[in-house]
């Protein structure tokens, strides 16, 4: 798995971040991390699979102390050279996720935070083996923010459907992993509701909220379809602002984002 994300180190603020679902989808989950937060805080935050660091750099500007980790120690070269002299800025550590209950950090944390899928590439005893180290690195009150893939995607079941490839339309709703490509190599995923993620949890953590990201804003691999129907993707960006608050369509969303605090 590290060495599919290298691959994709480079490239993955071109293909993802700076794109326009990108960045859409990404102005959901500040949203939400932003109401999430205590006015006027300065929290310690543990960013896990931060890719290229753009959400460690964004939470370090709003005053919050991050520590960034990531697999890929090509993602976290591209992070590092992201980095200004200025102060309070992030600290990016290279760390495999499934590392982290015997990780020191010489600290303990308000938040730990996972973006975009980052969790959906841990099997399920993986998954419930990071809860349980997780809990243990928060503070009394600590929580999990993350943003998770769940099996069904409206728009992406659309896509396919629309192609005639009718033995994609559901290819998240499976217990296995899916292949998923990501700069043509192949990286091992599992799709989770937030059911699964409940069940996966609940020894450590009970759920707060659950949010949509991505109900009618499409995947991020519809991007040059969509980057000459702006318009299109405008209304999409409404219609999911409208429906921002309902839990039932996080399971049939892109990616939904879930908060979680510790018993």
């Amino acid at each position: 798995m590290n060495e599919s994300f290298d691959i994709s180190a480079i490239s993955y603020d071109t293909v993802f971040t700076n794109s326009h679902i990108g960045k859409l989808q990404r102005k959901r989950v500040h949203d939400f991390l932003i109401t999430t937060f205590p006015k006027n805080s300065s929290l310690e935050i543990l960013e896990v699979n931060c890719g290229t660091g753009h959400d460690a750099i964004w939470l370090s500007t709003l005053g919050h102390r991050i520590i960034a980790t990531d697999i890929s120690t090509e993602m976290i070269a591209v992070a590092n050279s992201k980095l200004t002299k200025e102060s309070n800025q992030p600290d990016f550590r290279q760390l495999d996720i499934n590392s982290l209950d015997n990780t020191d950090f010489n600290r303990s944390f308000d938040l730990i935070f996972s973006d975009f899928g980052g969790l959906n590439c841990l099997s399920p005893l993986e998954l419930e083996n990071f809860f349980s180290a997780a809990v243990k690195k928060l503070k009394p009150n600590g929580k999990i923010v993350a943003v998770i893939m769940p099996k069904n995607c409206l728009m992406e079941s659309l896509y396919f459907i629309m192609k005639g490839n009718f033995s994609s339309v559901f290819r998240r709703n499976t217990k296995k992993a899916v292949l998923a490509n990501v700069e043509n190599t192949s990286v091992k995923t599992w799709y989770y509701n937030p059911k699964d993620i409940k069940k996966n949890s609940s020894s450590y953590f009970r759920i707060q909220k659950t949010k949509p990201i991505g109900f009618f804003i499409p995947p991020s691999y519809l991007e040059s379809f969509f980057k000459n129907r702006l318009g299109l993707l405008k209304l999409l960006n409404r219609l999911d602002s409208f429906f921002k608050h309902s839990t039932f369509i996080s399971s049939f969303s892109d990616h939904y984002i879930i908060s979680l605090s510790k018993k």
